[in-house]
């Protein structure tokens, strides 16, 4: 059931106390990713309640719900129209909401072909830390004019504003899907994918896995779209590199869990290790990582790469300095045990020479929006 106004009234005096005392708010929906970011003690402001669908055009491919809202709700009502979110969230737990999805702006394997988190969302409702309740954008691509402050919220981790609502656009489920593996090398599997995105193939996604020392692995390609194309496309990109069709199951199995990161790439992480995301250009190559152990995992036809080393501070800052140099940027995604979690996860705006000057535009929306720094918890530094 969706709460009342009462509830904003609620979330707006709790922001004004805090902006009154000088105090800052965490904001948490279902905490699935309460590891993700800079950690913090501050005072919670949880949005679980604040929850509900508010409104579903399956013919306009709009859904509108409260930031409470817990995400399985959400691909649930589109699963019933044979709608999705194309981008694919994690969750992360089943917890998960839509909010936190937002907030967090991480996307799975279908990113690559449509695109993230942020190309999605058209309009939002927030509260800002003066207490102020404001709407930004609408329910259709085509609806601003000016600056889209909607699109900001994607990756803010709680620290811009609060949300309270969002309209974001939903895509039909593709007619078919495929999936194909192989034995590949990683400079060989880098190449044929840039190749293929190049070309009218239904490529939705793609993941090589192997060893960052010799760089053998296997690789695994999703085709998703028209019936025709699909069909088409499996014997052609089949033969190219000698793969094989997976079990339509299995298939679905590999790439939630790809999604969720529950493959044993990702959950096999030492108590000094951390897990490190790098993004970086279509064009990059294999990189030398410093430090790193065997498994690679490489996401978004190798624009997104997971790597697990050591969690120092010395082992971090050779992984940004050698990804900054081919244009990307690094960030500390989760933390062993024994890994000191005070430290920075981010490569800073400061430290890359393409983002210096967001830094400036960042601080100026952070002071008029929330002048008082209620949301200043510096979990998103």
């Amino acid at each position: 059931m969706i709460s009342s106004n009462s509830q904003i009234e609620a979330f707006r005096e709790q922001v004004l106390n805090a902006a009154k005392n000088k105090a800052q708010l965490s904001i948490e929906g279902g905490g699935s990713k309460a590891w993700y970011g800079n950690p913090n003690q501050f005072t919670k402001l949880n949005t679980r309640s604040y929850s509900g669908i508010l409104e579903y055009q399956p013919e306009e491919l709009v859904i509108t719900a409260c930031a409470g809202t817990p995400l399985q709700e959400i691909e649930a009502a589109l699963e019933k129209k044979n709608q999705v979110l194309a981008f694919e969230p994690p969750h992360f737990g089943e917890h998960a909401t839509f909010g936190g999805a937002i907030a967090a702006g991480l996307a799975g394997p279908g990113r690559i072909s449509a695109g993230n988190f942020r190309d999605f969302v058209l309009g939002a409702r927030i509260l800002d830390g003066k207490g102020q309740d404001l709407s930004f954008g609408g329910k259709v691509m085509k609806n601003v004019a000016g600056y889209d402050i909607s699109r900001l919220l994607p990756g803010s981790m709680g620290t811009f504003s609060l949300l309270l609502e969002a309209s974001v656009k939903v895509l039909p489920k593709p007619a078919a899907t495929a999936t194909l593996r192989c034995q590949i090398p990683q400079e060989k599997a880098l190449k044929v994918l840039n190749e293929w995105a190049g070309q009218p193939f239904p490529l939705s996604a793609s993941c090589w896995i192997g060893n960052s020392k010799d760089g053998d692995g296997e690789l695994t390609i999703r085709l998703a779209g028209a019936a025709a194309a699909v069909k088409a496309a499996i014997p052609l990109m089949s033969s190219l590199v000698l793969a094989k069709e997976m079990d339509p199951e299995t298939a679905e199995l590999f790439w939630k869990d790809l999604r969720e990161q529950k493959l044993t790439s990702f959950t096999n992480l030492g108590a000094d290790q951390t897990l490190y995301r790098l993004a970086l250009p279509a064009a990059c190559g294999p990189l030398a990582l410093p430090n790193s152990s065997d498994d690679l995992v490489l996401e978004w036809h190798g624009q997104q790469r997971w790597m697990k080393a050591a969690g120092d501070e010395a082992t971090f800052a050779s992984i940004k300095q050698l990804v900054n140099s081919h244009g990307g940027h690094a960030t500390r995604f989760r933390q062993g045990s024994k890994v000191n979690p005070s430290f920075e996860r981010f490569t800073l705006l400061s430290e890359q020479a393409y983002s210096k000057a967001l830094e400036a535009v960042q601080a100026r929306l952070r002071s008029a929006f929330d002048p008082a720094g209620v949301f200043a918890t510096n979990r998103l530094p």
